[in-house]
């Protein structure tokens, strides 16, 4: 393996992702072989949504980032966000809030005086062995203000 192939260090979320928080300056083609590196081990592990926060001070690795599959998300005045979707499953990355339209229901049977409830299969209570009402968020293209 190349010297600088060294992994990313990220930090993995509830959604099989992984964030990785920029902070040392590097070269770009450190960080590309680095990237790529990690990019495979992620997806052999089945991550999904890779995340990359640069810090201003780090904008040389826009380029290499975009160049292996990354797109901007959103911009702080501090950092820049940048998203990449390495799951062969469907993109479920969600825009950048500015709104989000949440939802929820509660499922009544009458006659029987039982309560539709659900497990989610990814998130916070995934595999918790949690049982809660059925809830979501509105897809953006589904609505409009």
């Amino acid at each position: 393996m190349d010297a600088r192939a060294v992994l990313l260090i990220g930090e993995t979320d509830n959604y099989d992702g992984v964030t990785v928080t920029m902070e040392e300056p590097m070269d770009a083609e450190v960080f590309t072989a680095r990237l790529r590196a990690s990019l495979s081990h992620w997806r052999q592990e089945g991550k999904k949504g890779i995340w990359i926060k640069l810090p201003l001070g780090l904008a040389n690795l826009v380029e290499p980032a975009v160049s292996e599959g990354f797109r901007y998300h959103h911009a702080e005045p501090e950092y820049l966000m940048l998203v990449s979707w390495i799951s062969n499953t469907p993109d479920t990355v969600p825009a950048n809030a500015s709104h989000i339209v949440g939802v929820g229901a509660l499922v009544l049977n009458k006659n029987t005086r039982e309560v539709l409830v659900v497990q989610e299969k990814s998130g916070y209570f995934k595999d918790k062995n949690v049982w809660k009402l059925p809830t979501g968020v509105v897809n953006e293209p589904n609505f409009e203000l």
